[in-house]
């Protein structure tokens, strides 16, 4: 069985092994900040949009401010993306995704120097900026639409895939059903690595988070210049 194969030819970015790699980091990112910056979950908005709705509710403008500032920052790192995309027209799309995955490694970076004496919304607020450029830029693996910083997607397409085959014998969707089940695997086994290297490293590890970065953005330009 080929995982996450295609018989038709595909970007360089839509690589399985720069997919594998960023659903680690998103996954190595959530561990991180829950168990180093105030227990929460920065790489997707949908608590903060609920807890800011709760907030509004109670007419907490404070905390309606506290929760609106990652989904601003969110926000602003998909407009930077998309700028990016489409300030290169004529490129093959790779140029500028390597400009991301070097702000996002130097981001990484820069984070781990920030002590745990600074309020966590700035970095949470950082980490969702880093997380939006990813997840914005990084959409397909071998033409498979995919997420590398949450996981509900990613099980539905498992599932709508897995029901194919179960259902009307498709035999590639099988296939497809178990490539998104391997990135699931990878932001599980990203999470996990996460949380032992809190144990060792406190909040300098998510550096490996930076290095993974650097050598997908390296990984990625290789082929680039090979082609």
């Amino acid at each position: 069985m080929r995982i996450l194969h295609s018989d038709t030819p595909s970007p360089r970015h839509e690589h399985p092994a720069a997919g594998l790699s960023l659903a680690f980091v998103g996954g190595f990112l959530d561990a991180y900040t829950y168990l180093t910056r105030g227990g929460v979950f920065a790489n997707a908005q949908t608590g903060n949009i609920v807890l800011m709705s709760l907030a509004a509710a109670r007419a907490d403008l404070a905390a309606v401010g506290y929760y609106l500032l990652p989904i601003l920052a969110f926000f602003a790192g998909v407009l930077l993306s998309e700028r990016l995309r489409t300030g290169q027209p004529g490129h093959s799309g790779s140029d500028w995704m390597l400009w991301v995955l070097g702000l996002e490694a130097l981001l990484a970076f820069v984070i781990g120097w920030v002590p745990v004496q600074v309020p966590h919304l700035w970095v949470n607020t950082t980490v969702s900026f880093l997380c939006s450029l990813q997840v914005n830029t990084f959409r397909k693996i071998r033409g498979l639409p995919y997420a590398t910083t949450m996981c509900t997607g990613n099980l539905r397409s498992a599932a709508e895939h897995f029901s194919r085959f179960l259902f009307a014998a498709d035999g590639a969707s099988l296939e497809h059903s178990c490539g998104y089940l391997l990135v699931i695997a990878l932001f599980c086994l990203g999470a996990t690595a996460g949380a032992l290297a809190v144990g060792f490293w406190g909040i300098r590890c998510i550096w490996i988070c930076g290095i993974i970065l650097l050598a997908t953005l390296t990984g990625l330009a290789k082929k680039e210049d090979a082609e």
